[in-house]
């Protein structure tokens, strides 16, 4: 095989959503004092809806967008830091929902960068011989990590998921998966940070916000690299939407001067591994998009792990 191409995408948000306004009765703040500081204006909360209820929402939109069926499928990959059953595994209850036969199925948990993780081993494992057809999602319940009395953090953060069919190319056709640009800082892993069987979310905000503006234009230029094309010749760049002025500050330094940039936080907050499916498949659906544009996707947050690649729309 000569790689791997992305099919189709599909994205799912639960019907609540929580204002800026909303939040100013549960903590000292206000519309002013969010949007300055994250960028964001609204977040979609799940209210009964399970993970992976989310997750096989977006999962279903994205085969029917592909005109594939569950029974072409023979991997799926679930991004997500949420999940609270430990056995079965996200992938796998999405798998038996769908009715998905035999697949291999397994949740990556590197936190914001899980998806652009997610879609790396699914395109090696495709290059490899080891799959053909699989879906790779990105899927979060944040809201079950959030203490609604600290508005360092309850401001910030949704509920989501996003999907995207991911197949097999032909000997010879141009990749539509470039090579992946990975890793983490785990020395600094404590500054976003999810703990206890009650779990909670905390982050260093400020450091996560230098480190962010600072370290990932670069990284990201070496995804253009490894893809063999200039940043000025994306069509589009979909990041991790962790707050708006970290997306419009690794933009400027990009140099992707004729880029779509998704900013999908205004409306959907951070929602962690399904931030970039989510806003990669708005963009196509709103046709701000066309196939076979070059995109780079990158993930960056909690670990401090990133990774990112060069993909064409699907």
């Amino acid at each position: 095989m000569s790689g791997s191409r992305i099919v189709a995408l599909g994205h799912y948000q639960p019907p609540k959503v929580l204002t800026n306004d909303d939040l100013a009765v549960l903590v000292d703040t206000d519309d002013e004092w969010i949007r300055s500081r994250v960028g964001i204006r609204t977040r979609h909360i799940a209210e009964g809806e399970t993970l992976v209820d989310l997750a096989t929402e977006a999962a279903q939109k994205a085969l029917a967008n592909s005109g594939r069926t569950a029974a072409d499928v023979d991997l799926v990959v679930v991004a997500t830091c949420t999940a609270i059953e430990r056995s079965p595994n996200t992938a796998a209850a999405v798998a038996a929902r769908l009715g998905v036969r035999a697949p291999a199925a397994y949740d990556i948990n590197t936190v914001c960068s899980g998806f652009s993780y997610a879609l790396a081993t699914a395109d090696h494992a495709i290059r490899a011989g080891a799959a053909r057809v699989a879906l790779v999602i990105g899927a979060e319940r944040m809201s079950d990590t959030i203490d609604w009395t600290d508005r360092s953090t309850c401001v910030i953060f949704g509920d989501g998921a996003g999907a995207a069919v991911v197949e097999a190319q032909e000997e010879g056709a141009e990749p539509g998966i470039g090579p992946v640009v990975w890793g983490s800082e785990p020395e600094r892993g404590d500054a976003v940070v999810i703990t206890g069987w009650d779990p909670v979310i905390s982050q260093q905000g400020q450091s996560v916000f230098r480190w962010a503006t600072t370290q990932i234009a670069p990284l990201a230029r070496q995804a253009c690299e490894k893809a063999g094309i200039d940043p000025a010749e994306l069509k589009g760049f979909v990041p991790h939407q962790a707050n708006l002025r970290i997306i419009d500050a690794i933009a400027s330094k990009l140099g992707a001067t004729d880029a779509v940039v998704a900013r999908d936080v205004v409306d959907s907050g951070n929602t962690s591994a399904a931030s970039i499916p989510l806003a990669f498949s708005k963009l196509v659906e709103r046709g701000e998009l066309s196939p076979g544009d070059p995109v780079l996707l990158f993930g960056f947050g909690g670990g401090l792990a990133y990774a990112g690649q060069v993909v064409r729309c699907p």
